[in-house]
């Protein structure tokens, strides 16, 4: 479609129809693809349920007051945000036997301890 004239008007019209046809449905079909996660919010049972260790409510209320897991407090309720226990269970990853050797050498590297 390189000139539009008033003669081929409706033909140019029927070409934009398709290509903006076309362009919906491979939107669509992404949009299938694409799961958009919603941030959702755990009570205190919610969160035990949640978390691969399934821990008890006298333990979650020793990590709270340890400063340990991440918590929103509305009044008396404690609230945990999805994205953020997600950021903290990962937080916990044990190093690997090559991560500690690696993070040891970059520590002497710069304080000069030894030439690695």
């Amino acid at each position: 479609m390189n000139n539009i004239t008033f003669g081929n008007l409706p033909d140019a019209v029927n070409e934009i129809n398709d290509k903006l046809s076309r362009i919906e449905k491979i939107l669509f079909e992404k949009g299938k693809e694409v799961k958009l996660e919603v941030d959702e919010w755990f009570n205190l049972i919610e969160f035990c349920n949640y978390h691969p260790d399934k821990p008890s409510k006298p333990t979650v209320y020793g990590w709270v007051n340890s400063g340990i897991v991440p918590v929103h407090k509305g009044g008396k309720k404690l609230r945990f945000l999805k994205s953020e226990i997600d950021t903290w269970l990962k937080q916990g990853k044990k190093r690997t036997l090559l991560e500690t050797l690696e993070e040891t050498d970059n520590y002497l590297k710069i304080k000069g301890g030894r030439n690695v």
